[in-house]
């Protein structure tokens, strides 16, 4: 019994994850923002490799895709607010 309520617990897992992940996106362009520098540069860069890993899996966890199209949607701004703090780094 307790492998059919683990399965059914992981019922939005993925979605969950990339939720997670593209809100620790968020908080590391935030502080690139912040701070820009090197370091808040390559440690958002990571978080973006993560958040888009989360999300292109999103889906595979989802019940009828709920979820997915808000990561999908908070992960292109996320990539939007790193790309216009780059591009003023140049």
């Amino acid at each position: 019994m307790k492998r059919h309520y683990e399965s059914s617990l992981r019922t939005n897992s993925t979605v969950d994850q990339a939720q997670d992940s593209v809100t620790k996106l968020h908080n590391a362009v935030t502080q690139a923002l912040s701070h820009p520098n090197e370091q808040t540069l390559h440690q958002a860069a990571g978080s973006l490799e993560h958040a888009e890993e989360a999300v292109s899996h999103a889906a595979e966890g989802s019940v009828d895709g709920h979820g997915v199209e808000l990561a999908e949607t908070r992960l292109a701004d996320e990539k939007s607010r790193l790309a216009a703090l780059e591009d003023g780094q140049s």
